[in-house]
């Protein structure tokens, strides 16, 4: 057995143990932890397939971005557990109606095998001049030539939710303390600091020193 193919099944066996753990500890903040880790696994098993772009951006977005935003939000929420497992027993035939149909589709997939090719493929013309293009690379090209233009509508869609998001967050409600963009820029140094003439003050009086108590001599 070669390094790697120990590398694999050492991260396969921890990502299958974390993500066990995500569904069955009781602790939300543990559970996030150990999809954390489950991700972290995840990304090293693609780094072991040669796709360092994927590997990347999973730790970047999920691990750095999506996993600590759930982390923040679990911990300043005070979650009952109690009330969340009320109707477990209610919904569980249509979950494992769902988890079997899982079980058996992956079953299917690994008898059947996997029929991967010893190197991802390039780009025609990397082919063509025999250039190895860096797997990022190679990814950025493709995006910015053959795909660009479902790139470019993938873009706009986001810019109008993230301008959707400012604008509900940006209504007019009572509870809101927005400031006025505008009124702020107008504003001068006289409006924003006002001097105020004071009379002297009155210089600080002596501490009086306490006299001290007289000593009790012991008779002998």
């Amino acid at each position: 057995m070669s390094v790697t193919t120990g590398l694999f099944y050492l991260f396969s066996a921890i990502l299958l143990a974390a993500a066990f753990r995500v569904i069955t500890t009781r602790n939300p903040v543990h559970a996030v932890l150990y999809l954390v880790l489950t991700f972290f696994q995840a990304s090293m098993i693609w780094m072991l397939l040669k796709a360092e772009f994927l590997s990347l951006t999973l730790v970047l977005v999920y691990v750095g971005a999506v996993m600590v935003l759930f982390l923040f939000v679990v911990m300043m929420l005070d979650v009952n557990m109690e009330e969340m497992r009320i109707g477990f027993w209610k919904h569980f035939p249509l979950a494992a109606v769902l988890g079997i149909l899982i079980i058996a589709e992956m079953s299917v997939v690994l008898m059947g095998g996997f029929q991967l090719a010893d190197e991802p493929s390039r780009l025609d013309a990397a082919v063509k001049t025999g250039v190895q293009l860096a797997n990022s690379k190679a990814l950025g090209q493709l995006l910015y030539t053959q795909y660009i233009y479902p790139l470019e509508v993938a873009t706009a869609i986001l810019l109008v939710g993230m301008i959707a998001a400012i604008a509900l967050t940006l209504r007019q409600r009572k509870d809101s303390k927005a400031m006025d963009p505008a009124a702020q820029v107008r504003v001068t140094a006289k409006d924003r600091m006002t001097i105020v003439k004071l009379a002297a003050t009155l210089p600080a009086l002596p501490l009086e020193v306490p006299a001290e108590a007289p000593s009790v001599e012991s008779k002998t």
